[in-house]
Parts: C-alpha cells; sequence; structure tokens
C-alpha cells in the first residue's frame, strides 16, 4: 500500500496541563483507531527556515507546518477518511500528500 504524509498547519499549545493530557489523550485515541496504518507518528515541528539559491529566509515558510504524520493507506480516498478524525481538526488543518515512490 502506498504511504501518505499528513502535514498539519495550525493548532495551538495547551493552556493549561490538563488540556494538554485531554490533547494527548485524543491524539493517542486517534493512533491506536488507525493501528497499524501509522508508519510514522512524527512530531511537533518549531519554526522552520526556509533556503533558497539566493539565501536564507527565517520567516517559518510560506505555508508552515506544525507537526506531521505518515500513514499507509489504500488509496487517497482512504488517507483522506483517517484526516478526517484528527485531533488538530479542532483549530488547524491537515494537508494530505502521496509519497512518491522512486
Amino acid at each position: 500500500m502506498p504511504n501518505y504524509v499528513f502535514a498539519y498547519h495550525g493548532g495551538k499549545m495547551p493552556d493549561t496541563p490538563e488540556e494538554g493530557q485531554r490533547l494527548m489523550a485524543a491524539w493517542n485515541a486517534w493512533y491506536e483507531k488507525m493501528g497499524s496504518a501509522v508508519v510514522d507518528g512524527g512530531a511537533p515541528v518549531g519554526k522552520s527556515v526556509t533556503v533558497t539559491a539566493t539565501g536564507i529566509e527565517n520567516n517559518g515558510g510560506a505555508n508552515p507546518i506544525s507537526g506531521y504524520t505518515i500513514v499507509s493507506a489504500a488509496d487517497m480516498d482512504a488517507a483522506i477518511a483517517m484526516a478526517k478524525n484528527c485531533p488538530i481538526l479542532e483549530d488547524g488543518t491537515v494537508e494530505v500528500a502521496p509519497i512518491v515512490e522512486m
């Protein structure tokens, strides 16, 4: 089966330890629901730096990501169905892209 990357945009850090625990429980439940389809649970990421042919831009990028996950799915529709249950959707978005085998 092909792999897909879920690139997360948005989201926010929890305001309280209790909120952090609730969010972690939601992410863990989502990963458990997907089971072996989760190839790499990924992680949150910090502010990016863009490297160009003419220099470096320390601006977070044109479309900054806040984290990622890699999943295995039968096709794009199946990957999208998984993404529709992602906890980031409370205050962010998920970009789904196929990983192209070379």
